[in-house]
This record gives C-alpha cells, sequence and structure tokens, in this order.
C-alpha cells in the first residue's frame, strides 16, 4: 500500500511457517537438493559445534525418473512445491515436498499434485523439448512460467493453478456444496524465432495484487534478451547482447557466444547475466511496479523504504536512479521516517541513517552529508554500547535506567559537569577498570567528534559545511556521553581521552560539555558561544574526523560520467570508476595521511599489510582483534558480517 505513510500499513507481513522445526519450534538452517535420478535430498545443520550434519533422502515419485528441469517454490506452511520435468517430453509433473525433523532423523514424504501437458504441443505438429521451468515468485506456487524449444523456434507458457467445480450427470442430484479440483490452467504464451537457452523471473512479490506483476526475462540461442510482462506475455523490448556491446555479429556468431545463466536481483532492478565465455553482463530493468515508466521519486522511496524495513540490500535500487531526482527522494524517505511511531523510529534508527548515506554518496556534493551522517550513525552505535554498560543500583527503577535519568537530569540546562556528578549516583555508572581501558578508542572518537563540531561552527553560520552542530539530538547524545566519560576517569584515569593543549591546567572536558550546553540553550547565532569557538583550535589541537579513501564502485558519482555500455575486466579495478571524495579539512587541524580502522577508530599505518575493506564505502577495519573483553567482542560482533553503511567486507592485501 505505497499511499500510506506509517511502515505496518505500507507493507503487511506475511508468516511463513518454517519448513523444518528444531528445539522450541524454532527454525532450523539447512537446504534441500534435487538430483537428475529423481532423489530428493534434505540437509540439516547442526547448532552444536562438532555435531555431524543430518541428512536425508528419498524418491520424489513412486516410481525413479530421470529429471533436467527442476524449480522450487515455498509454501506459508513450510512446505515446498516442486515443479520438474525430464526435458524430452512436454509433460510438467508438480509435487509438494515436506521435510519433518523428528528423533533425531529427517523424514521427507513427497505427494504428486496436479500435472500439465504444453498447450503448443497437443496437435500433431513437431515434438519440443522442455528448456526452462520457474514460478513467477518463489512464494507463488500458483503460476509457472514454461520454456520450450523445437525446430521452429521457443515457445514460452505461462500456466494459473485454478479451482474447478466438477460437473455432474443431470440424471444426479446436484450436491448442495459443489465440489471442486484443483488443475493448471493455460493463460498465455510467447513464441521466438530462435530456440531459447534460459529463463527468469523476478523473485518475490513487491506488491498485494494476485497474481502479483513481474518481468520474464528469456535469452534465444542468438543472445537476444527478451523481456515480457506475466500476464499476457506483452512484450516490453529485445535487447540484442552482441549489438550491446558493439561487438561484430560474424564474429559474434563465429564465437557461438551464448547466454547460459541469468538472474534478477531481488528487487528486480537490475539483470545478470553470463555467457559461455565466462563473461558477466549487467542490464538496468525497469521497476515493476509503475511499469512504462523509468525510476521515480514515489518508486524509488517505496523501494528503499522496503529495503530498510526487509533488510534488503538496495544496490539495484541506487544504481538506478537519476542524480537529479536523489534530493527528493531523501527528502521523501526523511519526512516518512520521522512521521513514524517513535518506536518504529528508534527501532530501524541505524538502517535509516545508512540509507541516507548511501543516497548522498551517489552525488558529488552529497560527500559532505556523507560524513556527517556517517558520524552520527557511529555516534549512535557508541551511545548505545556505552549506555548498555550501565546497570540500575536499585530493582525498582527498571523502568528508568540511569541513561534516562541522565537525560533527564541534562534537560536542566547545566553548563558545569561537575556539577552534573553531584546528581547521579555512582553505582549506577560503575564499570571495571579493564573494560573501560578496552574502550579507550571509542572514548577518544567521542571526544575528538565534539572538538569537530564546536570548531566548525563559525564555518557553519557562513556555509553549509556541516550540519551536525544543528542536531540537537546529536548534541544531547555528546553531552551524556562526556559526563559518562567524566565518571569513567574518576574510576581508571587512563581511559580518559587524550588532548594536545596550550595549557596544562585546561580541563578539554569541562571546556567541550560547557560550549555543547551553551549550543543546545541557543536557538539563534549566540557571538560569545562562536567567539569561543574561535579559539578552540588555538587551545587544542583539532583532529581530522572521517578521511577519505578512494572508492571504487558501480553505485558512486563516477557512474553518472560513464559513457554505456562498460566493459569491467575480472580482477582489474577501473580507473574509470575510481572516486576520491574532497576532503572537508578544518583549518589548523591535525591531518595524517594514515589509515584508520573506521570500526575501532585506531591509526593502522600509512600502508597496512592486511585488512578487511569495505566494497562499498572503502572503509578499512583490522581482521584480527588483539582485545577480548565482553564490550568490545560485542562492538566488533556489530559489524561482522557487513560494514557500517551495509557494504560488505573483502580482504586487502598489500604486497
Amino acid at each position: 500500500k505505497r499511499d500510506s505513510v506509517v511502515y505496518s500499513e505500507k507493507m503487511s507481513h506475511v508468516k511463513f511457517s518454517p519448513s523444518v522445526r528444531g528445539f522450541g519450534g524454532g527454525a532450523g538452517e539447512g537446504c534441500i537438493v534435487m538430483t537428475g535420478t529423481g532423489m530428493v535430498g534434505g540437509i540439516l545443520l547442526p547448532k552444536e559445534a562438532g555435531a555431524k550434519i543430518i541428512t536425508a533422502a528419498e524418491s520424489l515419485a513412486a516410481t525413479r525418473v530421470t529429471l533436467s528441469i527442476v524449480d522450487i517454490s515455498y509454501g506459508k506452511n513450510g512446505q515446498f512445491v516442486v515443479a520438474v520435468s525430464n526435458g524430452d517430453v512436454c509433460r510438467v509433473q508438480c509435487y509438494r515436498v515436506s521435510v519433518k525433523y523428528a528423533d533425531d532423523r529427517l523424514h521427507i514424504s513427497s505427494q504428486a499434485l496436479p500435472s500439465f501437458f504444453l498447450q503448443s504441443f497437443k496437435s500433431n505438429g513437431p515434438g519440443g523439448k522442455v528448456t526452462g521451468l520457474k514460478f513467477v515468485t518463489r512464494e507463488d506456487a500458483d503460476s509457472l512460467v514454461v520454456c520450450a524449444n523445437t525446430v521452429h523456434g521457443g515457445v514460452v507458457e505461462v500456466w494459473q493453478l485454478t479451482e474447478r467445480p466438477v460437473s455432474l450427470h443431470r440424471v444426479f442430484q446436484p450436491p448442495p456444496d459443489p465440489f471442486k479440483t484443483v488443475a493448471w490452467q493455460f493463460e498465455c504464451s510467447y513464441s521466438t524465432n530462435s530456440p531459447i537457452t534460459c529463463v527468469t523471473t523476478c523473485k518475490q512479490a513487491l506488491t498485494t495484487y494476485v497474481p502479483p506483476p513481474s518481468y520474464v526475462m528469456i535469452v534465444t540461442n542468438d543472445a537476444t534478451l527478451h523481456c515480457l510482462y506475466r500476464d499476457s506475455l506483452k512484450l516490453v523490448g529485445t535487447r540484442s547482447i552482441a549489438s550491446a556491446w558493439q561487438e561484430d555479429t560474424i564474429k559474434h556468431q563465429r564465437l557461438s557466444t551464448k547466454i547460459t545463466h541469468m538472474d534478477l536481483t531481488w528487487l528486480g532492478c537490475a539483470l545478470a547475466l553470463v555467457d559461455s565465455h565466462g563473461q558477466v553482463y549487467v542490464v538496468k530493468v525497469p521497476p515493476i511496479l509503475e511499469p512504462g515508466v523509468g525510476m521515480t521519486v514515489n518508486v524509488a522511496s517505496g523501494l528503499l523504504e522496503y529495503c530498510l524495513v526487509t533488510g534488503t540490500d538496495s544496490w539495484d535500487v541506487l544504481v538506478s536512479i537519476q542524480l537529479s531526482i536523489v534530493d527528493a527522494i531523501t527528502d521523501r524517505i526523511t519526512d516518512n521516517f520521522n512521521r513514524q511511531p517513535l518506536s518504529v523510529q528508534q527501532f530501524y534508527y541505524a538502517g535509516h541513517l545508512a540509507l541516507r548515506t548511501s543516497l548522498a554518496r551517489l552525488t558529488q556534493n552529497g560527500q559532505t552529508k556523507v560524513a556527517d551522517l556517517t558520524s552520527l550513525l557511529m555516534l549512535h552505535s557508541v551511545s548505545t554500547a556505552f549506555t548498555s554498560l550501565l546497570r540500575p543500583s536499585d530493582l525498582s527503577s527498571h523502568d528508568k535506567g540511569p541513561a534516562e535519568s541522565l537525560a533527564a537530569l541534562l534537560n536542566d540546562n547545566l553548563t558545569d559537569v561537575d556539577k552534573v556528578l553531584l546528581h547521579l549516583e555512582g553505582k549506577e555508572f560503575t564499570v571495571e577498570p579493564s573494560t573501560l581501558q578496552s574502550l579507550q578508542q571509542l572514548i577518544q572518537w567521542t571526544a575528538d567528534l565534539a572538538l569537530n563540531i564546536l570548531a566548525r561552527l563559525p564555518e557553519q553560520y557562513k556555509s553549509t559545511t556541516s550540519e551536525l552542530g544543528r542536531d540537537i539530538k546529536a548534541v544531547n547524545t555528546l553531552r551524556q556521553l562526556l559526563v559518562i566519560i567524566r565518571v569513567w576517569g574518576l574510576l581508571r584515569s587512563t581511559c580518559l581521552p587524550m588532548f594536545v593543549r596550550s595549557a596544562e591546567n585546561l580541563d578539554v572536558l569541562a571546556l567541550l560539555f560547557k560550549l555543547l550546553s551553551k549550543l543546545v540553550q541557543t536557538h539563534e547565532s549566540d557571538d560569545t558561544l562562536i567567539d569561543e569557538c574561535c579559539l578552540l583550535p588555538s587551545q587544542v589541537m583539532i583532529p581530522q574526523m572521517n578521511p577519505t579513501t578512494p572508492i571504487v564502485c558501480i553505485a558512486s558519482p563516477a557512474l553518472a560520467y560513464q559513457s554505456f555500455p562498460m566493459q569491467l575486466e575480472y580482477g582489474v579495478e577501473p580507473e574509470c570508476l575510481v572516486f576520491e571524495p574532497d576532503q572537508n579539512i578544518l583549518e589548523g587541524s591535525l591531518a595524517t595521511d594514515q589509515s584508520v580502522d573506521t570500526l575501532r577508530h585506531i591509526y593502522l599505518g600509512k600502508q597496512p599489510y592486511l585488512v578487511k575493506q569495505c566494497c562499498r564505502c572503502g572503509g578499512k577495519a583490522q581482521v584480527q582483534v588483539s582485545t577480548r573483553t565482553a564490550p568490545i567482542r560485542a562492538w566488533d560482533q556489530r559489524w561482522l558480517r557487513s560494514c557500517r553503511c551495509g557494504g560488505t567486507w573483502r580482504i586487502h592485501k598489500n604486497c
């Protein structure tokens, strides 16, 4: 429901039962496999380390048959619907497969479902061979796309599973409720002059329409891509792979290049193809939500919000967005997010910041915004990590923890951090000294961020270089963290942040808290506050925040300046896609050319030998972690699967 604003109303959650339930009814991890000899196998991965993998195998049908084409759909009740064909006869058979776990064993059962013969080969014409089977979506077992080849070319048919009433002879008394049976019904077909090599459809339904809208992508033997609508197999367009890459057609035929596999992305905005020579092709696909219309603000914002709620990767949407509508999409997503209930905003806050960061990274002039959003995301993560270490001393105050009490106390506009400590319960902020020492890098980063926000405050009133100083929520979060750091410094002084000061008796933490408190209280430009912030670089050395790294990826501002199609080579980073954002260096700050760990905020050296690097933002991090305290382990596991921006990690080695 794209007209709704609230996420829970816009996106309906359809519950699917686990295929295999383990202890307590939880879903088990594993897979189902099909063999060419007609066997179906199940593999259950154990949760305990060192335990054996549980396997089982059964015959799919009552008699063993040879299978060449298989596709699997997932049912809501945890069962699988399997469509198979041996390829030689134009017959498609369907089965319902159930996998159960009981008595430390897997039990597989199969039940035959209605089958059908292709409509195009029911006459006495030449026989055909089935070359492709695809359910329209993974969760829709009622629609099936079948491809077959003959001596004259190829044919695509769409079949729908429907209920049909069984008619009785008029001599029998009609029953009160007519008996219905389930059968496959032919809907439409599409013919090609060349044999079909592969077919694919959309992975999931993005709307509640029945049947769900979907593309049917087919590739013929002459390397021509056909894009069809699922409803009537109406042709959307065709594309010759050879002409698209500006190859000689005669040379292309001599090399006999054939598309062997292809697949659509999760949101259906990009199509990846692989040919017989190992070449990969990526093609943009118009969104299925509004057929015939390009990527608009409404469609893009709806798809990106779907990615935010479901956790789906948004890469295919990002590369399909035109730069002229990026700002409008960002404003639409931000406005909708601010209209969500408070609990929903808190739950999706980190993902919302990562999504806005990905959008800002697409434009040349959005790199300053990227730095602000990255700092805001890291500030939120540090605040969550620090406040999770606090424990209420009174058992009756679980509804209001130390962090909430501190936030309420800071609303009284106190500017002296030591006076704030007088109103706090010391036991609630007590943490093990060894734990505090392991958090020193995160404590240092928090203080450095406060320094940068205040030092850039005079520039903010001249130009929009940074907007963190205008984010009252972020400033209040910094104030809370400075108070917590102040208390922890009394427990272990070595965990306090280090500063290069002009005077030894300068209390930098107290100064930062006072200036941030004034910033919260000041709604307009305060000359006194601006003057104090102008003096800050002469009192304390300001470290550089968010050093830029060259980015080599598709979803970057460099993509807009390329001519299509682009030819890339595996294992070779293209120079045309190298993009290095301009570093907004603060005047008088301490700049460095060393690599910085974007997660632990420690220096890695100028050219570290072995690091893991994000494929999307270029951020680097250590591969091995030396500190093994519980909070640091929890911090590292937060970014174990993906970077803070949502990109995947790759191992980078400097030889």
